[in-house]
This record gives structure tokens, sequence and C-alpha cells, in this order.
């Protein structure tokens, strides 16, 4: 009999065969929940993924090598979604004043307007946690935040900002600490997106 995650008969007797395939289908839904609004506005999933992605963080991180790598796509694919932006007037590409080459992107006030329309989209999945116990979130986001860092330790995913690949990360006495804020952190403060993320690199 095969070993495969998805066959349900392994399921029965493999819970990390079981969450996978419960995680695959969060992953469905929120591919849904995103092509619903992509269609609306006709745009591609991943040009309103970098919309919102731009609008809330750095200008260092707005360009196409990083955006490749935020989302494991190819550079041409990026490349391909800015330069349909662009075309749009959702994006204003800013070029380095030394080198004519090489461009950041921001977002046009038209873009702004895409993201006000665009940025709730998976706000019919975080409403289905409403009910289920604060404990309960707890335990699970703190698996979860285990979970990206050992797949970005193990090269599968490119990009992470959370706290346990930060260099003012560090474990006291079995509790997590901070040393940029100086201070102690429960579970429910690992931060999975970090504006103040330092690579220990």
């Amino acid at each position: 009999m095969s070993d495969s995650i998805f066959n349900p008969k392994n399921q029965e007797t493999d819970l990390s065969g079981k969450i996978v395939a419960g995680l695959e289908r969060i992953s469905e839904t929120f591919k849904v929940l995103l092509w619903e609004k992509a269609k609306l506005l006709g745009l591609s999933p991943i040009q309103i993924q970098i919309l919102i992605f731009i609008n809330y963080h750095k200008i260092a991180f707005c360009n196409v090598s990083h955006l490749a790598k935020e989302f494991n796509v190819t550079k041409p694919t990026i490349s391909d979604a800015v330069r349909i932006l662009n075309k749009k007037g959702m994006i204003k590409k800013v070029y380095s004043s030394s080198d004519s080459r090489r461009y950041t992107i921001q977002l046009s006030d038209s873009g702004k307007r895409i993201v006000s329309e665009t940025e709730n989209f998976a706000q019919p999945l975080k409403n289905q946690l409403t009910g289920i116990h604060n404990d309960d979130l707890e335990q699970t986001f703190k698996t979860l935040s285990q979970l990206i860092h050992k797949l970005n330790k193990i090269g599968i995913l490119t990009v992470q900002r959370t706290c346990y690949a930060c260099k003012f990360y560090q474990k006291k006495n079995n509790q997590h600490f901070c040393n940029l804020l100086e201070q102690e952190l429960l579970d429910s403060d690992i931060r999975i997106d970090c504006p103040e993320f330092a690579d220990i690199n």
C-alpha cells in the first residue's frame, strides 16, 4: 500500500500526515479566495499579492529580485506581473541614480485603491477562527511558526522574517527573548513578518 500522506487510509494512523492534508485544504481555500478577487478586478493573483506586499513593506524589499524570492516564483514571472501593473498605472518604477537598470516599485494612487479593495480577501478564513478557544489558537500559532522556520532552514521557504531566524532573538532560560525590544516574548508574541527583522547571516 502506498505510504502517501494523501492516502486516506494512512491518515487514519498518521497525525502528521493528517495535518499536512489539512494544510493543503487551507492552501486551496486561500487560492480560491484570492482568485475570486482577482477575477473581479481583471488581475492575476500574483499581481494582487505584489500590490498588497508593496503597500506594507519597506522599499528595500520592493524590487523584482526580492519579490521573486518572497513568492517563490521566477524573476521573469515577477517582471511580467510588474510590467502589466505598470501598464495599468497601478505602480511606479523608481530607478536607481547609480544604476539605470535597477529600480524599486511603489504604488500609484490607483494601486492604493486596488489594495483597499483586495487586502481583505482572506477575511472569510480569519472569520472562521472566531469562536475557537484562545488556548487552541495559541497552540496552533506556535506550531505554525515553528513549521515555517523549519521549512526555511531546509530551503523550501526562501524568505522569512520570523523571530526564530532573527539576530535579535534568543532563548533565555527556555523563554523567548527579543534583544531589540529588550523583553521576553510569549509564544503568541512571536512574529511571522517582523518589520524590524534582521537576518542572522
